[in-house]
This record gives structure tokens, sequence and C-alpha cells, in this order.
């Protein structure tokens, strides 16, 4: 991995936000709203740039415009942090266009996650810590914002570190019906699996299983091998909710290609299960399905990798905005996951 991390500085009360589309952009009023939680919740200063006030077809189109937001961005010094609109499916076509010293020179938080886990990865590969948050859905959804999400976020903007990650009281995978409000259906948190007896520490590098694959697929913006060695490999399957069969064959490959055994351990998200359009119906049991799949590759490649699943990330809510490049400590002993 890289000699040395950066974690950007956190940011202050009334410190400017830059707003950006690296990927979709959103409806005005969900902007709008993310935009006044970030002010009335957290004090901060949104600053709205060119991209997110763009539509899909214009964005589609300019790749390398989006990239120049986010390192126009990254190089405002009145700027303290720069957080994602939301993610899309196709934020890997701007990563061509990124000059690594301009988003190194004055390293700045960015939060994103799903689609935007493409340029997370990248900031990864170049020393930077970024954060898993985006406007929408993270700011939009509910009539107000969970008490969870706004306790992590908070560390997140303002903290040196997320510290422990401590199970969330309950969680949903409702879709949030903005035009109703009607309150999403809550569910008893079942708590996490663990496996392995063995506390270990390292940096976490990962994020959602799509863009994984297509980061493995491209072979052009993964670190070295050897830079993965004892790191924290995360996991999360979004809303695409792929067949856990084909999370196994992705982890299979990287098992192949001698990538698997070098992560010491392995944090996954809890898996999301609805999400409108779905072209077919998970069984009730996904996430004991997701996990056996996954257990029976790290037995056959890593079998000494401390692992926790069901942790609060990705795109089952509430969420943490977990770190790439962060420090995480996996403690089966006494059931703990720490962000550093």
């Amino acid at each position: 991995m890289p000699a040395v991390f950066t974690t950007p500085p956190p940011l202050d009360s009334g410190s400017r936000v830059a707003v950006v589309a690296p990927s979709r952009p959103i409806d005005e009023p969900h902007l709008d709203r993310a935009c006044a939680r970030l002010r009335d919740v957290f004090s901060l200063d949104p600053v709205v740039f060119e991209s997110a006030r763009r539509d899909w077809e214009w964005l589609r189109d300019n790749p390398a415009a989006r990239a120049e937001d986010v390192m126009e961005a990254f190089e405002d010094p009145s700027i303290r942090g720069v957080i994602a609109v939301t993610g899309g499916d196709d934020q890997l076509r701007i990563l061509p266009h990124l000059d690594p010293a301009r988003l190194t020179a004055s390293p700045t938080r960015f939060f994103g996650f799903s689609d935007n886990d493409n340029l997370r990865l990248f900031l990864w590969t170049h020393g930077v810590v970024s954060y898993g948050a985006t406007l929408h859905p993270t700011l939009t959804v509910d009539p107000e914002l969970h008490p969870y999400v706004e306790r992590y976020l908070r560390r997140a903007f303002f903290e040196r570190s997320i510290g422990v990650v401590e199970p969330a009281p309950e969680w949903t995978d409702d879709w949030f019906d903005f035009d109703t409000e009607e309150p999403r259906e809550w569910h008893d948190n079942p708590g996490r699996t663990w496996r392995g007896d063995e506390r270990v520490t390292g940096r976490l590098w990962g994020g959602s299983f799509s863009i994984l694959k297509w980061h493995l697929q491209t072979d052009r913006y993964l670190p070295d091998p050897e830079e993965l060695d004892g790191a924290v490999l995360a996991l999360e399957t979004s809303e695409d909710v792929p067949l856990p069969r084909e999370v196994r064959y992705t982890l299979r490959s990287m098992g192949e290609r001698g990538l698997l055994a070098r992560f010491d351990g392995l944090v996954v998200g809890r898996p999301r299960t609805y999400s409108p359009g779905l072209e077919w119906e998970p069984p009730a049991d996904y996430g004991a399905q997701l996990r056996a799949e996954v257990l029976s590759v790290l037995d056959a490649y890593n079998p000494d990798a401390t692992a926790v699943f069901d942790v609060e990330f990705g795109h089952a809510d509430p969420t943490v905005p977990l770190p790439l490049g962060a420090k995480a400590t996996l403690d089966p002993t006494v059931e703990r996951l720490r962000i550093d």
C-alpha cells in the first residue's frame, strides 16, 4: 500500500463543502433537502458546483468536466470537504481524466459511496482516505435524519477518526416514498456474525461489489498486489442485489490471482434485498446465503482471515460512512470493530 496515507483534516462548524456530481445528478428538491440538512443539522455551508446542476445527458457526455469539478473542488483553499450528490453506474469513465497531483496537493475530505467508490479507490491508490456518504440518499431519506446516521456523520465530518462502530439497534432496506413521507418499516438488528479468533488491524480497501468487479476487470486502477498485504477488505453488495454465487465467483477469482490471501480481514456490509425494478426476488435468507458463499471462499483461499458480517455500511440503512484507507481493527474476542 502507499507508504503514507493522509487523512484530510476534519471540518469545522461553518466549513464550506463542495457539492459535485461525479456520477449522476439528483432532482432539485432532493438537492435542496440535502443541502438544508447540511446547514441545519451540521452547520456546514454547501457550495453547489456546476456538475450538480447539470442533467444526466450532459453528465453522461462530459466525463472530463465531471472530473474537472472534483479537482477544482479539491484545489479550492476555501473548501474543506467534497460530497457527491449520489451514485450511478459510469464513474469509471472519469478516472482517466483525473490528475492525481491536483487531488493530493491539498488533501480534502471526500464523501461518496456506491459508484463513487471508483473515485475512492483511485484516492486510496494515491494515499488519501475518503468517506462513504452521499447527499442522496444519506441526507435525504426519512422525515428526520436517523440518529445513528447523524452520530457517525458527525464523526466523519468533524473528528479525526470514526472510532468504535457500534451495531445499530434497528435496520431497514425499505424504499422511502418521498411523495408520502411515510416512515419506513424498521426491524430489530439481529446482530453481526464473526469468523476467526485473531485480532487484526489493516487499511480498509474495497467498497461496492459492482465497483470492485469493474476495477478487477479493467485492471488499470488496482494497487500493486503487495500494497494490499495486511489490508482489510470491505465489501457490500448495493441495490444490485447480486446472486450470492456471483459474489463467490468474483472472490474465487481474486483467490486464484493471489489477491484474496493478502488481506488479514474482511468487513461485509448488511446486504440490501429490495430495489425497485430488480429482475429477481431475493429469498428471505439472502444474507445467510451470501455469508455462506463468502465463507466458502475464505475457507479455500484465506482460512486465517478474521471476518465480520452485517456491518452498518453500504445500501441498507442506517449506515456508517466507512472510510477507505483508514485503519480498521477487527477484534472477534470482544466482537468490536474500530476505525482509526
